[in-house]
């Protein structure tokens, strides 16, 4: 997400980072406002249900666990458009 929060900033936007620890210091330097929740994976939770959109680049585990609670909160729009993109049909 640091490439994701350079780019936002780099065109005046505020960059705002949702970190998964308890210190706002481990935010990356293009942070304007660094919230430390301390909930660990439980913030996946939180931005698959709040968020108005998913982009999901490379990772992990995480950005897996990312994308199936997206699904389930039924954001199906982007997966459809995925697919339609790719052929096929969700």
């Amino acid at each position: 997400m640091e490439h994701a929060a350079r780019g936002a900033r780099a065109a005046g936007g505020l960059t705002i980072g949702l970190l998964p620890g308890d210190d706002p210091d481990d935010a990356n330097e293009h942070i304007d406002v660094a919230i430390a929740t301390g909930l660990g994976h439980a913030r996946n939770a939180v931005l698959a249900r709040t968020a108005d959109g998913m982009v999901a680049l490379g990772g992990g585990l995480g950005t897996l666990s990312e994308i199936a609670l997206a699904i389930a909160e039924n954001a199906t729009e982007a997966l459809d458009w995925l697919f339609a993109r790719m052929g096929r049909s969700s």
